[in-house]
């Protein structure tokens, strides 16, 4: 399978190294910085270690390929650092859509390589970590999914459907609430007061924007 991927991605234009297990992966990540990881994985706590170690190992966008699972599943493997997850069967064409978006993303996070500074608070897109005043602000695994969604497309509105896709997945049930209930805490810790925010605004029915323009 990793041999069949290879080969088609190398006839689209992309230099591919190609590991059939975890461990040659693992050690070719420290010889290597590649733009993007393909991760074909299996369902259970040791492929979810593995992709751990891989997040562990690099900042480049992972994008995974599992067995169809429950909707709970996908989230275990986002929450493990995947930035993307496509079930089995897939469609090449898909798979190749979803690769050419993840390297314009990260193409996105290297043009901001200084980070996102709104106010006093400064994100930095290569390790998705927030700071108010220079000390650290915590985050949990899908607020930094949605506040780094948000830092690609800085200044710009994000479709509610697009951001719950980032920190959840493909498959969603009422996108809105999810949502909105996780704006709720990042503001609590961006706004100086949350009832009227300032940088993380919404554009009603459309979907939510990180402002920089009003620092």
């Amino acid at each position: 399978m990793a041999q069949f991927f290879a080969t088609e991605l190398e006839s689209e234009g992309y230099r591919v190294f190609a590991a059939a297990r975890g461990e040659p992966a693992l050690a070719a990540l420290h010889s290597r910085t590649p733009d993007l990881v393909v991760l074909d994985l299996g369902v259970g706590e040791e492929g979810l270690s593995l992709l751990s170690r891989i997040r562990a190992q690099t900042s480049a966008p992972v994008v995974v390929i599992s067995a169809r699972a429950p909707e709970a599943e996908n989230i275990r493997i986002l929450d493990a650092g995947a930035d993307d997850v496509l079930s089995r069967p897939l469609s090449l064409p898909e798979l190749l859509a979803r690769i050419r978006v993840r390297l314009r993303r990260s193409g996105a996070r290297a043009t901001n390589a200084g980070g996102i500074v709104f106010g006093d608070h400064r994100f930095d897109l290569a390790t998705r970590r927030l700071s108010r005043g220079g000390q650290p602000v915590h985050l949990s695994p899908i607020e930094r999914r949605l506040l780094a969604t948000l830092a690609e497309h800085v200044n710009q509105v994000v479709t509610t459907r697009t951001l719950f896709r980032a920190a959840w997945g493909s498959r969603y049930r009422r996108p809105n609430a999810y949502v909105r209930i996780y704006v709720h805490a990042l503001r609590r810790k961006i706004e100086r007061d949350p009832a009227r925010p300032v940088y993380l605004v919404n554009e009603t029915g459309v979907g939510y924007a990180l402002r920089t323009d009003r620092s």
